[in-house]
């Protein structure tokens, strides 16, 4: 049986005394979780880049004879199949423009023969989804079933834009509606994967619901029990989640290691951690559940570990953090990308960014690749200290040429709404022009950011800039935008610049539901 895990509290002898979590040097056989929604991910591809950025650049989606999809249609591009994917994966923020494209390729000469590969549909649909445009998404799946394109993938991409909207009855409508477009029932696989869309947003009633109606059709299976019982852990259920466990037991289904540690990540993820008696006693539930694995021979693996790392950094408890991690090494157990991550936020959160840039360089070293994840630890130590040289240096680094990781969009708004507050705006102009040219964004967030800190520097022209560019680019603006963009431009004694600006964009709305009627893409509204 693997001895307890190491806690805060008690002498300094308990502390010194590091136990390790298990004695296993190889990870068990996890059975993974199904992968049917992956879109291809961003591949490099230096065309793809360039042609993203000229549309994103120049590409007008009321005016389409301005477009530079011209040179599309004319032939004056060489696009393949795999081309059009990726560009459309690069515009997966910009519904309206990636709409645009695949119709264009859809007439396009190189597609004469033969039409767009399945996955460019799916990025369509994903993207509209994205932007709630419904509608339209479901003009693309006749389009792709016209075509031979629609599959199961393109429905479970739809599904799960649904549910990420909250339209979970609309999700399970298009499950079902599969069959018509595809010609064949959906299977076990699908049906999994249903539920686990639902579980991930936070609906596992519904898919309890939906489960316990159609388990006749399908065989319950170790897969569709892990995902129910990971569905009421995400919403802190776990009484739920081991009823799910004890009727999985009774139907004769054994347990694996993921079900095992979506347990322990549910006991360490909600769990109060301070004061210290309150983190001394998620330890001990932790070590309870390590204990009946260890009964029914199954041991930890390194995602057991990072979860437990995961608990130190959210408790600020670096030397644990450290000393689980060494352990973990020792023992022969590789730490992943996540591990590392998990380590380093706590140490930079705990101020030791020293400490936290020899790991990072630690994991250099070994061979494991820094995501943008482990970058934004630093990131956010730098904005909260207010180190711009930091910031500037670590964000050069990451997006020069050569490097392994870009930044993200979530290293992009870090950095606006750092700067944004110091009032730097020639710094933070410099970045959204960055964040444009490599195609990661902007998103809603980036756009809110860049307004309501124009707005707080009295900014008005820049303001309005920017406000209509980011309803151009088929992004709604949140209420308390129109609302603080409003007022500002009322007490600067500007109204009739924000009557000016709200008949542009009743006159672009009207002009952009004309153009895409048959795609029946609702006009924006304030």
């Amino acid at each position: 049986m693997p001895p307890p895990l190491p806690a805060a509290g008690g002498s300094a002898a308990r502390a010194a005394a590091v136990r390790l979590l298990c004695t296993a040097t190889s990870p068990a056989d996890a059975t993974s979780l199904p992968h049917l929604l992956a879109l291809p991910p961003v591949a490099p591809s230096p065309a793809a880049d360039e042609l993203a950025r000229l549309l994103l650049a120049h590409h007008n989606p009321f005016h389409p004879a301005e477009s530079p999809l011209q040179l599309l249609s004319g032939g004056g591009v060489s696009l393949s199949g795999d081309l059009l994917v990726q560009i459309l994966i690069r515009l997966r923020g910009a519904s309206k423009l990636a709409l645009s494209l695949l119709h264009a390729a859809r007439l396009h000469p190189c597609f004469a023969s033969t039409r767009p590969p399945a996955d460019a549909y799916d990025a369509v649909v994903d993207a509209l989804g994205r932007a709630r445009q419904f509608d339209a998404a479901w003009r693309v799946v006749v389009d792709a079933s016209a075509d031979g394109a629609a599959s199961p993938r393109t429905f479970a991409v739809l599904a799960r834009r649904y549910v990420a909207a909250g339209m979970t009855r609309q999700a399970i409508r298009a499950f079902d509606d599969m069959e018509a477009f595809v010609g064949r029932e959906p299977d076990a696989g699908e049906f999994a994967t249903l539920l686990d869309t639902l579980c991930k947003y936070k609906y596992p009633k519904v898919a309890t619901e939906i489960f316990n109606k159609r388990k006749y059709n399908y065989e319950p299976n170790e897969k569709m029990y892990t995902i129910l019982i990971y569905g009421w852990c995400k919403v802190n259920r776990s009484d739920m989640a081991h009823k799910f466990l004890k009727d999985m037991i009774g139907h004769g289904i054994e347990p694996n290691i993921v079900t095992y540690n979506i347990l322990l990540n549910s006991i360490c993820r909600h769990a109060s951690l301070h004061p210290d008696n309150r983190f001394d006693k998620t330890v001990q539930a932790a070590e309870g559940l390590l204990k009946e694995m260890h009964d029914k021979r199954i041991e930890p693996d390194v995602t057991s570990y990072s979860i437990i790392l995961h608990v130190y950094s959210r408790a600020h408890k670096p030397e644990l953090c450290l000393c689980m991690f060494h352990s973990m090494k020792e023992r022969g157990i590789c730490p992943t990308v996540a591990t590392y991550t998990s380590v380093i936020k706590c140490l930079a959160s705990c101020g030791r960014l020293e400490d936290a840039e020899t790991l990072l360089d630690e994991m250099v070293a070994e061979g494991v690749c820094p995501s943008p994840a482990t970058y934004n630890c630093f990131f956010k130590e730098y904005r909260g200290r207010k180190n711009v040289s930091g910031a500037l240096q670590l964000y050069n680094k990451m997006k020069a040429p050569g490097s392994p990781t870009a930044p993200d969009i979530h290293t992009y708004n870090i950095l606006l709404g750092m700067f944004i507050k110091l009032d730097r705006y020639g710094t933070v102009m410099e970045i959204w022009s960055n964040m444009c040219e490599s195609t990661v964004g902007p998103d809603l967030d980036s756009y809110t950011l860049l307004i309501h800190g124009f707005c707080n520097s009295k900014k008005w022209r820049e303001a309005c800039q920017f406000f209509m560019e980011m309803i151009e680019k088929g992004f709604l603006p949140q209420k308390i935008t129109f609302e603080t963009l409003y007022r500002g431009l009322i007490q600067a004694d500007m109204l009739r610049t924000w009557r000016r600006l709200k008949r542009r964009v009743d006159e672009e709305a009207a002009k952009f539901g004309d153009e895409f009627k048959l795609y029946h893409i609702k006009p924006y509204k304030r």
